[in-house]
């Protein structure tokens, strides 16, 4: 019987032994790295991120593009008139001081005062227009925004990103970005399909 115990002890010696050997002889396995770009649908514990770059979408979206130079062509009428308006008020002022020395202090103080009335009128105007101007670029840019969101929800709905988050001058919050996350070129050509299939 003590020979009994003495061989399972030395068998019990070896195999912890080939246990110790096999443990700290084997090299470790590398973890796994999940991009996640191609992380599994639903994965909550790896997000789906891309990224949109803002001052691409208003260079090559057409819609864009189109409406920007009109509202660039409306603000240059606009200073054109105000222009044009000034210029005109300085060649009233320009007949009326002609008349030199036959000008009396009253009708000095009229054509003072009838003169600041109209400057008024034509800045007043000018302010009225590029309030409009404005009010119409904010709808603009509303309808805009609706639409890209729109476009996304359609377009996320076979890519399945938890984040889709913009970048562009003066709101880049991302200190590294991988351009394999980039769907900028994507969203250009769905948003110009979509503005396309409007005008037909």
């Amino acid at each position: 019987m003590k020979s009994f115990s003495t061989y399972l002890n030395v068998i019990l010696i070896l195999a912890v032994a080939v246990l110790y050997y096999l443990h700290f002889t084997q090299k470790p396995k590398e973890a796994v790295k999940i991009r996640p770009s191609i992380a599994v649908k639903g994965d909550s514990s790896h997000p789906l991120i891309a990224y949109v770059d803002l001052d691409s979408l208003n260079e090559k979206i057409d819609y864009i593009k189109s409406n920007r130079k009109s509202m660039e062509a409306e603000q240059l009428s606009i200073e054109s008139e105000w222009e044009a308006a000034y210029r005109g008020l300085e060649s009233q002022k320009n007949e009326f001081l002609k008349k030199g020395a036959s000008i009396t202090q009253e009708q000095a103080e009229s054509f003072q005062n009838m003169l600041l009335e109209k400057q008024q009128q034509v800045d007043n105007k000018k302010q009225v227009m590029l309030q409009k101007l404005n009010e119409k670029s904010y709808k603009f840019m509303d309808g805009i925004q609706k639409e890209l969101q729109l476009f996304l929800d359609e377009y996320n709905e076979s890519k399945a990103f938890t984040y889709i988050f913009t970048t562009g001058n003066g709101l880049d919050y991302m200190v590294y970005k991988d351009t394999t996350l980039n769907i900028t070129k994507d969203v250009i050509e769905g948003m110009n399909d979509r503005y396309k299939s409007k005008t037909k």
